[in-house]
């Protein structure tokens, strides 16, 4: 199948959720300003990041740094409304590297809906996947796994260690 011919419905959404004890604007904060302590080992694309950053508004950057000043962009925020969503493109291309352009990126939605005085279910969900063309049947596979999933069990650990240390 061409890149042209795929569509919407050859590539369903991937769903996954975990629920954190904080509440919205904190799971919120610590999902934008931390990415680097979530992010899985190996899910970068410099490889050892000196920062992995989040600019906090519609149309900013989400973006890894090296040491040496070089820059690669994850992404662009397309929807920044704290404490309860975000939406950034995903820009991974064949052999999980970056795509410079978002019209080759799906999108990552994601939801902080509160569950209680201090509980968040953090809901994301990958969408257009059929942007990624060719590979994009592979991504869904490689994303539609059971349970959360590494990079959310990462962020709910960081979770926990913040919010047990403030």
């Amino acid at each position: 199948m061409s890149e042209q011919e795929t569509t919407r419905a050859d590539v369903p959404d991937v769903r996954r959720s975990i629920t954190v004890p904080v509440s919205a604007e904190q799971a919120f904060r610590i999902f934008t300003e931390r990415p680097a302590e979530w992010l899985p080992n190996g899910h970068t694309f410099i490889t050892v990041p000196q920062s992995v950053t989040m600019e906090p508004r519609a149309g900013g950057r989400f973006y890894e740094r090296g040491a040496d000043g070089a820059e690669v962009t994850r992404g662009t925020v397309l929807d920044w409304a704290p404490p309860g969503r975000l939406v950034v493109t995903w820009r991974i291309g064949p052999n999980w590297r970056p795509v410079f352009d978002d019209e080759q990126a799906s999108r990552i939605e994601v939801d902080f809906v509160a569950t209680g005085a201090n509980a968040t279910e953090v809901v994301v969900t990958n969408t257009q996947l059929y942007r990624h063309g060719e590979i994009a049947g592979h991504i869904r596979s490689a994303l539609d796994r059971p349970g959360p999933g590494e990079t959310l069990q990462n962020y709910a650990a960081v979770v926990t260690r913040h919010a047990t240390a403030g």
